[in-house]
């Protein structure tokens, strides 16, 4: 019988093991209190607010304090995105569209399924200034910015051509090795990101670079190792093929009239890319516009209240209604959609 006990023990002791928990603080003077955690799948895409990467949302309280926390994660380190913005839910889907939220503060960390997080509240109102986890990886992006910060400190000391030229040759290799001795492959697709944006002044560097140092097929390696199955080794294996075609096209060893060809195809992607995201946004808009329509404009009103995940009894502090009259406003919402419950309702309007 103790055998038995103490097996179950055992047993309910990992499964609460696995579970993740990222918490910390924000300032409920300056930030809404909806705070949301994305995965990055695409390392193009790590700065920025996207609404296809949130997975979670969850409310701060009135000391500013939230958490995270389930065993939905993978098992692998993957990159998450802690984010807290002053765009409301409903204007959510509008503001996020392009990945861009100009009133919007967030955090990169590396994490897995197990892991713990916290992000103590820091002075002012700065917020995700700091990360204590028990992941030795999960602040290697926090470092990375820091580098960053000296960079730009550098650049704006003289702001001279030349200066400007000296920086990018030192930088590109600080950074560069700077990732490599991280030992962690995922954050140096951080850096290479930076390197070989063809915004970016560096990118000149990383062409020339791309030629004859082993680095990147050694990154390469270091990912198929480490993470064979995730979507940013592919990414990058994909990347990779596609500069060093480029490469080698420009140096006359393909067939250059396949030039436009290539340039046409990406244009033609990227155009059909963007027909179909507004697309499906304007899909989505008029289904919203459509459900709401059956609503009255009183009904209308308690379902934004509802989508705050406020209580019938704030709702009718806020409308200066009475609770039942919001609890009656509030079935004839469930019963004009078609819903069960405040969580049915909520699927439909927030994505």
């Amino acid at each position: 019988m103790r055998i038995k006990i103490l097996l179950v023990f055992l047993l309910i002791s990992a499964v609460c093991h696995s579970q993740y928990s990222f918490s910390g603080y924000i300032n409920p003077d300056e930030w809404q209190n909806s705070v949301y955690l994305s995965i990055v799948e695409d390392y193009r895409k790590m700065s920025g607010v996207y609404a296809e990467q949130i997975i979670a949302k969850t409310t701060a309280d009135e000391t500013g304090f939230f958490e995270f926390k389930g065993n939905m994660l993978d098992n692998e380190n993957r990159i998450y995105r802690i984010h807290v913005d002053k765009c409301s839910d409903v204007q959510q889907d509008f503001n996020h569209f392009n990945g861009h939220c100009s009133d919007s503060e967030e955090l990169l960390f590396i994490a897995k399924n197990t892991d713990t997080l916290n992000l103590p509240f820091s002075f002012g109102n700065q917020v995700f200034c700091a990360i204590e986890s028990n992941n030795p990886k999960a602040n290697a992006f926090v470092k990375i910015d820091s580098l960053k910060h000296d960079m730009r400190f550098a650049y704006g000391e003289f702001r001279s051509e030349a200066n400007r030229k000296l920086n990018n040759k030192k930088w590109f290799k600080t950074l560069q090795y700077f990732g490599e001795a991280l030992n962690e492959p995922i954050a140096e697709l951080y850096i290479y990101s930076y390197l070989s944006d063809r915004s970016s002044d560096l990118h000149n560097y990383y062409v020339e670079d791309l030629r004859h140092n082993k680095y990147y097929e050694n990154l390469k390696t270091r990912l198929e190792n480490t993470y064979p199955n995730a979507p940013y080794t592919k990414q990058y294996i994909s990347e990779l093929e596609a500069d060093r075609y480029m490469l080698a096209a420009s140096s006359g060893n393909t067939e250059s009239n396949w030039r436009p060809y290539i340039y046409g195809f990406l244009a033609f992607s990227a155009l059909l890319n963007a027909i179909l995201l507004y697309r499906n946004w304007k899909q989505k808009r008029s289904k919203v516009e459509d459900l709401k329509s059956k609503l009255s404009k009183q009904e209308q009103v308690v379902l934004e209240h509802l989508l705050e995940n406020k209580t019938n009894k704030d709702i009718a502090e806020a409308l200066f209604l009475s609770v039942s009259t919001v609890k009656s406003h509030t079935n004839n919402i469930y019963k004009k959609l078609n819903a069960q419950s405040r969580d049915d309702v909520k699927s439909m309007f927030i994505k």
